[in-house]
């Protein structure tokens, strides 16, 4: 990971009081890291892996490829609500060993059904990176939260990034069906590691609500943050599936390197700026979401025309911007939502928003592409986010904003 450090606390680390230390935080992103690994890695091979499944034509290979995401979102609040009863660690643990054992199941499965029943267990036990924010959040609060979050979504690019490579350059040796086999290891290691960090809860103030931190109240409402998360996850999510086949489409000749950088683009100026970003925006989350709508929207508008090389890599960088300045904002807003509320609450329903953005992208973006062509997904996600940047910046008005935080 190519993210920023987080700077050096001038308090003590790992005390119950203090929440987590620096290298503790770097710890807990490092499990999140590799654990991404097969979730992230495997299933743009899908249509290699089903045919010897019974699938020849790999038909189900769409259907296969969001069945993770559903169930995780479906599965992400019951979770979440568990964790603030039992302990956000000991459900960050169960996380972690409910990949590796839905990643033994789909890597020994011989049957179509058996291997969507291992990827519908990978999603509803799975659920890391709502566990982990959760972890995160009953210990940290304010600009440390936030900081941390970033450095969570820095780890979740970095795998978007590294695994599909890393799959690709094993599978001359291992089918990267039974690369799921190998990828097990990985949750089961960050699960040992894990088990080594503190339970990071605050001592309770007598009186206080179970889950919330004393004598302190909720300084974000939750209605904006679920409708900004939700909106932004599937204008960045739509141009995804067919980002390559339009590519190719707008590129006569462009090798499988090429289209794959164009892909990761966004993902790498987020580990590049990421840090940066947060440092000028923590305090005016509002303003950096509503310029991260409209970076969005500017860069998906330009795919739509971008048809040389050099045009496409502007676009994308375009994207990128808005990718950083959006998911860095809304993890400085879901930050000061966690203050006062029980985190594994407030972060397994904002995982089932952001998992149902992703799903919807993905289900209007087959429409849109099947009915228009490859370029609609990203007409469509340009008109999302230009009216979600018309939104935000609404919301830089004092009046609307006190209105919202009331809700």
């Amino acid at each position: 990971m190519t993210v920023e450090a987080l700077p050096q606390q001038t308090q003590p680390p790992a005390t119950h009081a203090d929440g987590l230390g620096r290298r503790q935080v770097h710890a807990v992103a490092a499990c999140y890291f590799v654990a991404s690994f097969a979730a992230l890695g495997l299933p743009p091979y899908l249509t290699a892996i089903l045919p010897a499944l019974g699938d020849p034509q790999a038909r189900w290979a769409g259907v296969l490829y969001i069945v993770p995401t559903v169930f995780s979102a479906l599965g992400a609040p019951l979770w979440g609500r568990l964790a603030d009863r039992f302990g956000r660690k000991r459900l960050l643990l169960r996380a972690q060993l409910g990949l590796t054992v839905s990643f033994l199941l789909a890597g020994a499965a011989d049957s179509l059904p058996a291997f969507t029943l291992a990827l519908v267990l990978q999603g509803f036990l799975g659920g890391t990176f709502a566990a982990t924010n959760g972890y995160l959040a009953a210990a940290l609060d304010g600009p440390r939260l936030s900081r941390a979050l970033t450095l969570m979504q820095g780890s979740a690019r970095a795998a978007l990034v590294a695994a599909p490579v890393l799959v690709g350059a094993l599978s001359p040796w291992i089918d990267p069906h039974r690369q799921y086999l190998v990828m097990a290891v990985l949750p089961l290691a960050a699960a040992v590691f894990l088990s080594l960090l503190p339970e990071p809860e605050r001592a309770e103030a007598p009186g206080a609500t179970a889950g919330r931190a004393p004598g302190k109240a909720a300084t974000t409402p939750l209605l904006p943050l679920y409708a900004f998360e939700f909106v932004f996850v599937f204008a960045t999510v739509i141009s995804f599936p067919y980002l390559i086949a339009l590519a190719q489409q707008r590129l006569p000749g462009v090798d499988g390197t090429t289209t794959g950088v164009l892909f990761a683009l966004p993902h790498l100026v987020y580990l590049v700026l990421a840090a940066r970003t947060h440092t000028a925006f923590h305090a005016r989350p509002h303003t950096g979401i509503a310029l991260g709508f409209g970076f969005v929207a500017l860069g998906l508008a330009g795919h739509a025309v971008a048809y040389s090389l050099p045009v496409f890599i502007a676009v994308r960088l375009l994207l990128g911007a808005g990718l950083t300045l959006g998911l860095v904002c809304l993890a400085v807003l879901a930050a000061g939502a966690a203050q006062g509320r029980p985190p594994g609450r407030m972060f397994g329903t904002l995982e089932l928003v952001s998992k149902g953005g992703a799903v919807a992208a993905g289900a209007v973006a087959a429409l849109a592409n099947g009915r228009f062509g490859a370029a609609a997904p990203v007409v469509a996600g340009t008109a999302a986010a230009l009216l979600a940047a018309v939104a935000a910046t609404a919301l830089t008005l004092p009046s609307l904003r006190q209105r919202w935080s009331r809700r």
